[in-house]
């Protein structure tokens, strides 16, 4: 089978279009019938081409006659129909094998439970179909199964109808009135315990919620419901949007290559976006709940109702959605907190992948396999070019281009320039300019000059942006750059405008009539995913530091000061002491009771590997991580008897409550204990234990866990290791913690540790979840050993992708994300990967692979 690359400017809109379709699902423990019914409508001229992969075809009939073998050819795995009458019913019947589906795409069994995942080409390995997103249909789905193993059977929309036969199988029927792709349809068969509520819309109209888990897991669902709740009305609130079934339901199973599905009516999560308990899952974990939760509920609209024309256009739905997810958390939690994660979240997944071998635009140009474009540059960077429209045109302008999005294109699949459009008449702008965001891959660098004299200040910003393969040569983007100007007391000096638009490659702002050389604050809220080169001394940032309200610009304050000491013991490859002024002015965050204790913590919080690599290159990854280690203690010494003091006092007996005050609590308590171990261990390591065996919840009990794997004491490590264990050795979703948390390890030997996990028991090669918690997090967060000198990490992973590619081709693909970006490093480990990428190159590789790899060799 041959796989070309596909370009989008060669779309072509499908020749039929499918008017509806009937499914038959006959369920059973060797295989799965599948009866597909289709009236189709020939809309342009052309063969009827439908999507298939390792199908057997069984029958097939045109108009309810056998079609002879002579008048159509299965090519490429695709069945092709020449010659078609203009209108037509096709039913096709074909054979697939589940219980074999390692690849969790398509239709698959795992723990008992028949399971769809359709994005982006999955619905071709049930049938044949015209499987691409812009022939939308309505479906009605008829399941068949045995009746004691698989009670629940679920598919989109509303139920009905449903009975039993007299062999012990039942059936029931789903109909969908709303159109929708083929990537959106759902089914899940199973023995499912229910958790259910209900729903008001803004209209009057109840609608059931439900949400399905293994039996024994209905005590971890109620967050999960109540962010859905909270969901549903943010967006009727924000965006007018009420929800348009009787019915939402969630399905949670633990076998899932992605984080989660907005199939019409019928999400499917992973497990660990929906269980959750206070002493199971971490207030992280909880916010990841609601924030997901959120992502998918919106799809509805900005996915669902309106969606893509073809998979180039991805972020038509992925960004908006990601961006209206962010404000949803934002306003459910700590907007400034909300706000710099995000960011960090940019910095430390987007940033590395506009500066590696698989760099695209927002809006990709050309792909081999769609699997390998659901990145960080099409959801984060995607998110952050919505988030700038509505900074050009304020909330107000963009719900407006919102809702005259939603009139014009309801029930269609349509383009990233539609939705740009919409943006523009709603609101009489121009954004031909800003669309190069879309078109221009790369990280925007922008490199300020102040002035000032005689009661004016000269601001001149200019901008650049590195080759990427696309394109060598950039055009000037449309930056817009908050900003805002304080006296020498900290009070804001009010000017008539508090957005700069830079549009050319270099271009100069005037402010006038100033009565003393201000202190200028920069890319404010972070509103353009760019990085800033402004010369700014350490003095004005640590004024910035205490002057500011905006909580990115101050949490960005601090974090460019501690990357400048990082940086400068980097490049003298010697320990820097930090300047007193530093750890006074983190003292004065950490006393702070003005400032919300989350935000304290993420001020205190030193940056990571990515956060300072972004600024270097040719990066010699044990200097640089003992530059950060140098960092880490200087400040945890700096701080220490600060740091005990409010860990004491930050103790609360209701410290296992789930409210913001308590999260808060736990989130600046752990930091303190972080800093203590830090700075002092031998002191600090008794009041970590204590914390790790009395913990009431898993925040503080993961966060004690991570520093005592850490430790240096062995037998402490070893025990608490052994202990985590036997206390939630029967919790999958913990255990993955427990797994990422060694694989996370800083200590020598983590390696070889890391591949006797592999062998350990509670280790499921063919779970993408374990993938990721234990290999993933090795090669992605533990840069110390991963980049080991001799290239053992690196020989690691080319071993872990020839064993995965085999059963999960797209985890496998994300896996090898590291081996994109060696660019950045020194030569040597350069050289190691580019040996480990020949290795891999000359193995039979799956096509979602083959192009990581690929890729990576010809961006040297």
């Amino acid at each position: 089978m041959t796989h070309k690359t596909i370009y989008r400017k060669d779309y072509q809109p499908p020749a039929f279009m499918v008017e509806s379709i009937s499914l038959e699902f006959d369920l059973h423990e060797d295989h799965a019938l599948v009866r597909n019914c289709m009236h189709l409508k020939r809309q342009h001229p052309g063969a009827l081409e439908l999507y298939g992969e390792d199908l057997e075809l069984i029958s097939i009939q045109l108009d309810k006659k056998n079609l002879d073998k002579s008048a159509y050819r299965i090519q490429d795995g695709n069945l092709l129909i020449e010659s078609c009458p203009d209108h037509l019913v096709l039913d096709v019947v074909t054979r697939i094998h589940p219980e074999n589906n390692t690849e969790l795409s398509g239709l698959y069994r795992t723990h008992q439970l028949f399971c769809t995942q359709c994005e982006a080409e999955g619905f071709r390995r049930m049938t044949y179909f015209p499987d691409r997103p812009d022939v939308l249909t309505t479906f009605t789905t008829r399941i068949t199964a045995d009746k004691q193993k698989y009670p629940v059977l679920l598919s989109n929309g509303n139920l009905l109808d449903k009975g039993e036969t007299n062999d012990g199988r039942h059936w029931v029927v789903w109909h969908d009135p709303f159109k929708k792709p083929s990537y959106l349809f759902a089914l899940v068969a199973g023995d499912l315990a229910c958790v259910q509520d209900t729903f008001i819309t803004a209209s009057g109209k109840t609608v059931d919620l439900r949400v399905y888990v293994e039996p024994g897991n209905e005590d971890k669902c109620q967050h999960a419901l109540d962010s859905l709740k909270k969901a549903m009305r943010w967006d009727e609130e924000e965006y007018g949007r009420e929800y348009d079934l009787d019915i939402f339901m969630i399905v949670a199973v633990s076998d899932f290559n992605m984080g989660a599905m907005e199939n019409k009516g019928l999400n499917i999560f992973n497990s660990k976006y929906i269980l959750a308990r206070p002493d199971t899952a971490t207030d992280q974990d909880y916010a990841d709940i609601e924030g997901v939760v959120g992502h998918e509920y919106f799809h509805n609209w900005t996915g669902n109702r309106v969606t893509c024309r073809d998979w180039f256009q991805l972020s038509l739905k992925e960004g908006l959605t990601v961006f209206r997810d962010q404000e949803f958390s934002r306003d459910m939690n700590s907007r400034d907190v909300n706000r710099i994660l995000d960011v960090k979240a940019l910095c430390n997944a987007q940033f590395p992948e506009d500066r590696g071998a698989m760099a695209h635009p927002v809006r990709p140009e050309s792909y081999q396999e769609i699997n390998n474009f659901y990145t960080a540059t099409v959801y984060n960077k995607g998110a952050e070019v919505i988030r700038m429209q509505q900074t050009l045109l304020g909330k107000q302008g963009f719900r407006r281009g919102m809702d005259l999005y939603f009139k014009r294109h309801d029930g269609q699949a349509v383009t990233i320039d539609d939705f740009v459009c919409a943006m523009e008449d709603a609101n009489g702008v121009d954004f031909s300019q800003f669309k190069l965001w879309y078109s221009q891959a790369g990280t925007p660098e922008i490199r300020v000059e102040s002035d000032y004299r005689d009661g004016e200040l000269t601001l001149t910003l200019s901008q650049s942006c590195r080759p990427t393969p696309e394109c060598q040569k950039k055009k000037p983007f449309h930056i817009p750059i908050k900003f805002a100007l304080f006296n020498k007391k900290g009070e804001r000096i009010p000017v008539n405008q508090d957005i700069l638009e830079l549009r050319e490659q270099r271009q100069t702002f005037h402010f006038t009539n100033l009565q003393e050389k201000p202190l200028i604050s920069l890319l404010r809220d972070f509103s353009a995913p760019v990085l800033l080169h402004h010369d700014i001394s350490d003095e004005d940032l640590l004024d910035l530091l205490r002057f500011e309200h905006n909580g990115y610009a101050k949490w960005n304050a601090a974090s460019t000061l501690a990357i400048e000491q990082v940086v400068k013991s980097y490049q003298s490859e010697a320990p820097q002491s930090l300047p007193k002024t530093l750890i006074d002015a983190m003292q004065h965050v950490l006393d702070d009771a003005k400032t919300d204790k989350a935000l304290r913590a993420e001020i205190l919080t030193p940056p990571s590997f990515e956060e300072v690599a972004v600024r270097l290159n040719g990066i010699h990854v044990e200097q640089l991580e003992k530059a950060r280690d140098g960092y880490r203690k200087e400040l945890g010494g700096g701080l220490y008897d600060s740091a005990r003091a409010h860990y004491e006092a930050l103790w609360q007996r209701e410290d296992h409550m789930m409210h913001s005050e308590a999260y808060q609590r736990r989130r600046l308590r752990n930091s303190c204990l972080w800093l203590m171990m830090k700075g002092n261990e031998q002191e600090a390591i008794t009041l970590c234990q204590t914390q790790f065996s009395h913990a009431r919840t898993m925040t503080d009990q993961i966060a004690s866990f991570a520093l005592l794997v850490n430790c240096k004491d062995n037998e402490r490590r070893s025990k608490a290791i052994d202990q985590f264990y036997r206390q939630w050795h029967q919790d999958e979703l913990v255990m993955d913690k427990w797994f990422a948390i060694q694989a996370s390890c800083e200590l020598p030997g983590t390696l070889a540790h890391v591949q006797k996990l592999l062998s350990h028991p509670a280790f499921n090669f063919k779970n993408p979840n374990k993938l990721r918690s234990l290999i993933g997090t090795f090669c992605f967060a533990n840069h110390r050993h991963f980049h080991a000198p001799d290239g053992s990490g690196y020989s690691f992973l080319t071993e872990m992708l020839l064993k995965l590619d085999q059963y999960n081709p797209q985890v496998a693909a994300r896996l090898a994300t590291p081996f994109t970006r060696w660019q950045r490093l020194d030569k040597s480990r350069q050289d190691l990967i580019q040996k480990e990428l020949q290795r891999l190159s000359k193995a039979s590789l799956s096509w979602d692979l083959r192009e990581m790899v690929s890729k990576s060799l010809n961006a040297s």
